[in-house]
């Protein structure tokens, strides 16, 4: 059984490992560039491990189950094992100690370490107390190198007994990006069940036939990626929509996890991705305005797919005869809010998720527009006539401003640079003024003004002299 095991786990590594390289862009032929899998065993050397349970004693079925079961860990590349106890350094009595916990094998290739397990497993006598907290706390430290899958597989028949929070440790531990979700196996804990569940991804052991069953589950789970499908929905249901960046983010930490460009495939339907399973995730599509889903579980072992609404349209942005000055930028926001979502360029055509959304298009003067309806596969046009260039010529330094003539009033446009005697304007069509005063005048009446027009990729010359 061990060897068809040992045998199941090699090939599934391999596979799943090879994949992620793959969709990370890593074509790699070995597994020399893939992060190692770090897995550090915490097991229960409590007092209490000394209960009966079905066949014997909790400690001496869990010792068997478990050594046993390393031996098919054996040549799974890129993996290392640790080995940390806890209540097995100190006795009840006088008094319980609360930091009974000790790294007894170091974090390691596997075919070192295990060895060295066994050999601590076999020594191990149960003696103290639960100090569950406490050691979760010290298996931070554990592990040399955050940047790689760290993972904790918690093995134990009772609950925290030193008034410590292995929940909140558990959280810290996840957010600050040291370890992924642990995993917990209770030996017979019954109704003390729910405690440990907030530690991480629980399992039960009620009986100890399925041990072995659930420690193969657990390490399947902690060494092996899934396949999962992200359909992007368009209003009509279909998952059609796709060209977008997709980031996975650690639910808990925050981290980014993966980056995938969505792709349709050769067969017509959202490409596959490789995800670890262990993780919970937050994602983001980033269309104009993002998209997001929390909470996102995978199933270990099967395709998972992942629905996110994103039905999108095109903006297109238009200036009939080109515009040879400079480019009209335009800035996009959601429909009543100010927030910024885009600057797009005319001449361009931009996806946006449907519904309405305001326009400033910055030109001179500047033009504003309200509630443009972008909807699903389809393309809005907007359109504004080319502008025009005025030549402002001044006959010494001072202050000076341009003004729209528009329904009987005088709307400003700009400001004249006061040090220049000549600016050039671009404006859109439409008949200004110009309103001027030298530096050297010091009364009001020395003010000049000029009307002009700006015709369609045109240029005008005004004489403030």
């Amino acid at each position: 059984m061990m060897k068809r095991l040992r045998i199941v786990l090699f090939a599934a590594m391999f596979l799943f490992s090879g994949l992620s390289a793959r969709a990370q862009g890593s074509y790699s032929k070995s597994f020399n560039n893939i992060p190692p899998t770090r897995i550090l065993f915490v097991f229960d050397a409590s007092f209490s491990m000394f209960g009966q349970w079905q066949s014997g004693r909790k400690m001496d079925i869990a010792k068997q189950m478990l050594s046993g079961f390393l031996d098919s860990l054996k040549g799974i590349p890129n993996l290392e094992v640790g080995f940390r106890c806890y209540g097995h350094q100190f006795g009840l009595e006088p008094q319980r100690n609360c930091q009974d916990t000790k790294l007894e094998v170091p974090i390691g290739k596997s075919n070192t370490t295990i060895p060295q397990i066994k050999l601590k497993l076999r020594d191990i006598v149960p003696r103290g107390t639960t100090p569950i907290a406490y050691t979760l706390e010290q298996c931070g430290g554990d592990f040399p190198d955050t940047r790689t899958r760290n993972i904790i597989i918690l093995i134990t028949d009772g609950i925290e007994e030193c008034d410590g929070d292995p929940c909140a440790v558990s959280l810290a531990l996840q957010s600050k990006g040291i370890v992924l979700k642990p995993f917990v196996i209770g030996v017979g804990l019954g109704a003390n069940i729910q405690s440990l569940g907030c530690i991480g991804k629980y399992f039960d052991v009620s009986n100890e036939a399925n041990f072995v069953s659930v420690l193969n589950i657990v390490v399947s789970q902690a060494l092996n990626n899934t396949t999962v499908q992200v359909n992007l929905i368009d209003q009509s249901g279909r998952p059609v929509e796709t060209d977008v960046e997709m980031t996975f983010y650690d639910e808990t930490s925050g981290a980014v996890r993966y980056n995938y460009m969505h792709t349709i495939n050769d067969r017509g339907v959202p490409d596959t991705v490789i995800l670890d399973p262990i993780s919970t995730y937050h994602l983001v599509v980033h269309t104009i305005p993002p998209v997001e889903k929390h909470n996102i579980t995978i199933t270990p072992g099967r395709h998972n797919v992942i629905a996110v609404d994103a039905p999108q349209g095109f903006l297109s942005l238009n200036m009939p005869g080109g515009n040879n000055y400079m480019p009209v930028q335009t800035i996009i926001r959601k429909s009543g809010d100010m927030k910024t979502l885009n600057v797009q360029q005319f001449g361009q055509t931009t996806k946006y998720i449907t519904g309405k959304y305001d326009l400033e298009i910055l030109t001179l003067p500047r033009i504003y527009m309200s509630s443009i309806d972008i909807s699903q596969s389809k393309t809005t046009t907007i359109s504004i006539p080319t502008a025009g260039q005025a030549l402002i010529y001044k006959p010494s330094e001072g202050p000076a401003q341009v003004l729209l003539e528009e329904k009987n009033k005088l709307v400003w446009v700009c400001n004249l640079n006061e040090k220049t005697l000549q600016d050039n304007v671009m404006l859109q069509p439409g008949n200004y003024r110009v309103v001027f005063r030298s530096n050297m005048a010091h009364q009001t009446i020395y003010s000049i003004e000029k009307k002009f027009k700006v015709e369609p990729g045109g240029t005008v010359r005004v004489m403030l002299y």
